[in-house]
């Protein structure tokens, strides 16, 4: 990380040439990823897709797992303190309290869990600017959503000089927190860790799961048969 150059990271559910049904129809969404410093596959599937595209990667890298290492890595580094943002009232603070008894040290220097919402509200998005500003935080951990949590930073990214890494990692905070249980390990080796969260919350997962993903199979097959085009 080159010092005082921001870096932005994203884990992705789109990896370099597949694009999923997300991208197909949001050029700003298309283009926050085009602008990210690092694209960071963190799903099984994509990279199976990768596979049978012809452009196979070395291995998918959860955020769930990212994460809790980074933290492990950077242990003994005090130049990396991390603000959390995200997850329900309280379970960011909660994240923050375990991460920091298990890595012995402030690593995480501030927390806050946004309203419902909120990046609807400009108001309250500047609070959240001024509250990870003071917190003296180099990283920034957003864990809203896809699409939500990459956009956010991507509109405030400016505003935040002292940020030296963002990363947008969906349910992490809830994993960290244990609010969320991660799937057994046999559901990750055999890329069914997305069954498992959806049998766990099925109101929120199955549509996005069983609806809003089966695109990704329909484009992934047209750009293996060489008349994929890309929408922008």
């Amino acid at each position: 990380m080159r010092e005082g150059t921001a870096r932005y990271a994203v884990m992705s559910t789109e990896c370099k040439r597949v694009e999923t049904s997300k991208s197909q129809f949001s050029c700003e969404f298309y283009d926050i990823y085009q602008n990210a410093d690092w694209i960071i596959c963190d799903s099984k599937i994509i990279a199976l897709g990768l596979k049978y595209l012809g452009t196979p990667i070395k291995e998918a890298i959860p955020g769930s797992s990212l994460f809790p290492a980074f933290c492990d890595f950077h242990k003994t580094n005090p130049s990396i303190r991390i603000f959390l943002l995200g997850a329900k009232e309280g379970v960011a603070n909660k994240a923050k309290e375990k991460i920091n008894k298990r890595i012995g040290r402030k690593i995480i220097v501030g927390a806050h869990s946004p309203s419902f919402g909120f990046e609807k509200d400009e108001e309250e998005c500047l609070q959240i600017v001024d509250k990870i500003n003071q917190s003296d935080a180099t990283v920034l951990l957003v864990g809203v959503g896809s699409p939500k949590q990459e956009k956010w930073i991507f509109k405030y990214k400016d505003k935040l000089p002292a940020i030296n890494l963002f990363l947008p990692l969906g349910a992490t905070i809830d994993f960290e927190a244990g609010h969320i249980k991660r799937a057994p390990e046999i559901f990750q080796k055999l890329a069914l860790e997305w069954l498992y969260r959806m049998i766990r919350e099925p109101k929120r997962l199955i549509k996005r799961y069983l609806i809003d993903d089966i695109p990704f199979f329909y484009y992934l097959f047209k750009q293996r048969m060489g008349c994929y085009k890309n929408p922008f």
